[in-house]
């Protein structure tokens, strides 16, 4: 390129980076002065809104001064109405003291009137008195002379015979008391018990400690017994019950006092005659299904107890015992049986007064569980049946009802007494029970023996098979309150030293005589 041209070229160049120079700076400029005169108008807009808000603010200040000033105001016009109205009560006030004060010194001159007046009274009230105990010694002093008996002598007789008419009189109100206790008792008693009673009849069966099984001949006796005993002994050892062959035509004795061994023995031995193989081996089957038809036996009574009575949800050990009791009986009468009259009973009885039901009706059931184990165990059917109910989960209420059904424990709940009547009444039902004749009349003596501990007891008679006692006592040592007085300590005698079904009644016949002769 020729030197001329370059030199134009860079000329322009120069020109032009110039001109835009110039055009920025340009700009510059302007916008420079465009930001200035926007800074000065802010600026103004500023100082006009803070002149406003100062107007603004004063005008606010005096408004807030004007405002307080009248609250001022407001307020001490209230307090000094408030100050004029605590004036006139203070003045209301001390008018009223002064009132007051005029009252009290008039009542004080009153006071003294009176307290001169009664000082005179007292004086003549004194000498009054000083006559009266004159005139009291000297007629004490003619009584005296006329009974020839000193002061202390006349009280010491008066006092005794006080006390022997405060013992007449006490003794006639205990009599009638109790008179009317006893009739209103006995009247709701007896409708209690008579409704439970027809609501819960039920049958009993006799059994003893023997079963006798039937044979088809005597020639099976021999069977029985076996080559050298071997029968019989295997057939006692697998049982554990006596097997007693006599003379009885056509018939063997087991004997034994567990009743479920010795049913286990008679179905086993039955089964044994009517199947005609009688050896050792045949035997032990034979006692093993019998001890497993005895087992479906006691479980399946069991459950039907519980359903009979309504009781749910026993442990399954309580069941098994409960059935174990329809082998046992208590003088003749069978315990499952009974048991479950009692349940019923209680549960009546319950209802009746309003006491728990359910509980009532539970400890009845399971009130003689304890006889299911007894032979077993050491101690009374009653403390073993506390023992077997707590241990398998039953609640404390029936656990204490089954312990104190005999009175081995003080009674704790209604639901414990209706269970020791309910168990009263099932026992002292004529044809419930039975005795022997030994132990029958050993109680009835022991009855009589009580009775005659009692001083002014003249004889004594046990009647109604040991259900009534009459007492005959001397009429010169007694009179009739004490004749009832000896009734109640009698019957509460041999309420703590006797056991004996039922209840026994006492009677005290006190005879008194008039004798005159004609002469």
């Amino acid at each position: 390129m020729p030197m001329e041209a370059l030199l134009h070229t860079n000329t322009m160049t120069t020109l032009i980076v110039a001109f835009i120079a110039l055009v920025m700076f340009t700009v510059l400029l302007i916008r420079n002065r465009a930001l200035r005169q926007r800074m000065q108008q802010v600026q103004e807009e500023a100082q006009r809104k803070v002149a406003e808000a100062e107007t603004q603010l004063d005008t606010e200040r005096r408004a807030a001064q004007v405002a307080a000033r009248e609250k001022i105001l407001h307020a001490r016009q209230k307090i000094e109405q408030e100050l004029k109205v605590q004036h006139n009560e203070l003045d209301k006030s001390r008018r009223r003291l002064e009132q007051r004060e005029d009252t009290i010194d008039k009542r004080q001159v009153e006071l003294e009137q009176l307290n001169k007046e009664m000082a005179t009274r007292q004086e003549q009230v004194s000498q009054q008195e000083a006559e009266v105990e004159a005139i009291i010694a000297k007629q004490t002093e003619q009584l005296e002379r006329i009974s020839d008996l000193s002061q202390a002598e006349a009280r010491d007789q008066l006092l005794q015979r006080l006390k022997e008419e405060l013992h007449q009189e006490r003794l006639q109100f205990i009599q009638r008391s109790q008179q009317q206790a006893e009739e209103q008792a006995e009247r709701s008693a007896q409708n209690i018990i008579s409704q439970a009673i027809q609501r819960c009849a039920v049958d009993h069966t006799s059994e003893t400690t023997v079963s006798v099984v039937a044979l088809p001949s005597d020639d099976m006796k021999g069977r029985i017994i076996g080559r050298e005993g071997r029968n019989i002994r295997t057939f006692e050892q697998l049982t554990g019950v006596d097997l007693i062959v006599d003379d009885t035509p056509e018939a063997v004795v087991l004997s034994g006092f567990d009743p479920v061994r010795r049913e286990v023995a008679r179905i086993a031995l039955e089964n044994l005659i009517q199947d005609g193989r009688i050896h050792p081996g045949r035997i032990e089957e034979m006692v093993d299904k019998a001890r497993q038809t005895i087992s479906e036996r006691i479980q399946e009574a069991g459950q039907n107890a519980i359903l009979q009575t309504g009781v749910t949800g026993p442990h399954p050990e309580i069941i098994r015992l409960l059935g174990k009791l329809q082998f046992r009986t208590s003088f003749g009468q069978n315990v499952l049986q009974h048991s479950i009259e009692v349940s019923h009973l209680a549960g009546a009885m319950a209802s009746e007064i309003g006491a728990h039901v359910a509980i009532a009706r539970r400890a009845g059931l399971l009130h003689d569980i304890g006889k299911a184990v007894d032979f077993e165990r050491e101690g009374s059917h009653a403390q073993i049946g506390m023992e077997i109910t707590r241990t398998r989960g039953e609640r404390e209420e029936v656990v204490h009802a089954v312990g104190a059904h005999h009175g081995e424990i003080e009674q704790q709940s209604i639901e414990a007494a209706l269970v020791q009547a309910a168990d009263a009444i099932s026992a002292a039902r004529p044809g419930a029970r039975r005795e022997t004749l030994e132990s029958y009349i050993k109680r009835l003596e022991s009855l009589e023996a009580v009775a005659m501990d009692f001083e002014g007891v003249e004889k004594v008679y046990a009647i109604h098979a040991g259900r009534e006692i009459r007492v005959i006592v001397k009429p010169g040592e007694m009179d009739d309150a004490s004749s009832q007085e000896l009734a109640r300590d009698m019957a509460t005698q041999i309420e703590k030293d006797m056991d004996y079904p039922g209840q026994i009644r006492v009677t005290v016949i006190r005879e008194t005589r008039a004798i005159e002769y004609a002469k």
